[in-house]
């Protein structure tokens, strides 16, 4: 099957991403979201992102009018009916993801593909949400999407190797670099990077170092783009909590588990970057 048109649920911070990324390589793209004001905002975003890289010559102002012109908003589901896969990126919520697919699988073509860009929910649980099992699957894009060129295929114990397939050259033609996974929580860069930053932090807590000194030891020791600290402020420390305790849940083994220090600083509200402070203060940045 060849995927000619895309749907994309959601049109926040990932969904905006995987939506603009579509339209770049010439897929006429709809992105949904729950109302006009989140709309107006993704697609704001859009604009935004793409101005910035015509403003340092990675793009023509002619591409950027042709992204734009393949990029359609909508706030009803029925609109994504004509597309060959759809791609949800909404709350990490397993419940909310189930009936999304769920929804989905009466308004979508019978040969459609559907895809969760989910880091943590299982990918089993909304194919058997659907009357379409095997042709539900993962697309896990990392932020930020449009620089950011890896994406994890999941395929569960449902998926069929077609749809897999399907799914790995669209991602390809995306520009792209696809990896297979299995369906198991966190996949493989969460099932490697939480404990890592979950160890990061028990680190600190013992008061081997400084925040400085393990980020700048990560950085030049293993040649990280970036250390542990400054990463989780990117995340954002609410996020990192969320997915190792869906890890946890899932494996019941200690490394998963979130340090208490990570817990006391997520109840205060300091969640890095998009709160101001977390391990580090921004508020003067």
């Amino acid at each position: 099957m060849a995927i000619k048109q895309v749907g994309v649920i959601g049109c926040g911070l990932m969904g905006s991403g995987i939506a603009q990324v579509s339209a770049q390589a010439g897929f006429p793209t709809i992105v949904i979201e729950a109302n006009q004001g989140f709309l107006d905002k993704g697609l704001a975003g859009i604009r935004k992102s793409l101005e910035a890289q015509v403003a340092k010559a990675k793009m023509e102002a002619r591409a950027k009018d042709e992204t734009l012109g393949r990029i359609k908003g909508s706030i009803q589901f029925e609109d994504l009916k004509d597309c060959d896969l759809v791609i949800e990126a909404i709350t990490e919520n397993q419940t909310l993801k189930n009936e999304t697919f769920a929804r989905l699988d009466t308004i979508c073509r019978p040969h459609a593909l559907l895809a969760s860009n989910t880091s943590s929910c299982t990918i089993t649980a909304m194919a058997a949400a659907t009357g379409r099992p095997g042709q539900v699957l993962g697309l896990h894009f990392f932020n930020p999407v449009p620089l950011m060129k890896l994406v994890e295929v999941v395929q569960s114990i449902l998926t069929d190797d077609t749809s897999v397939s399907t799914a790995y050259e669209w991602v390809q033609a995306v520009g792209k670099v696809p990896v297979k996974t299995k369906d198991s929580t966190a996949f493989i860069v969460n099932r490697l990077l939480v404990p890592y930053l979950l160890d990061a932090i028990r680190v600190y807590e013992g008061g081997l170092a400084t925040l400085e000194d393990i980020d700048q030891a990560m950085k030049l020791g293993c040649g990280y783009p970036m250390g542990p600290f400054t990463l989780l402020d990117l995340v954002g420390l609410d996020t990192t909590m969320f997915v190792a305790e869906v890890m946890f849940e899932e494996f019941r083994e200690a490394r998963y588990a979130p340090p208490p220090l990570l817990k006391r600083m997520v109840m205060a509200g300091r969640l890095g970057r998009k709160s101001g402070r977390g391990f580090y203060d921004y508020t003067q940045r």
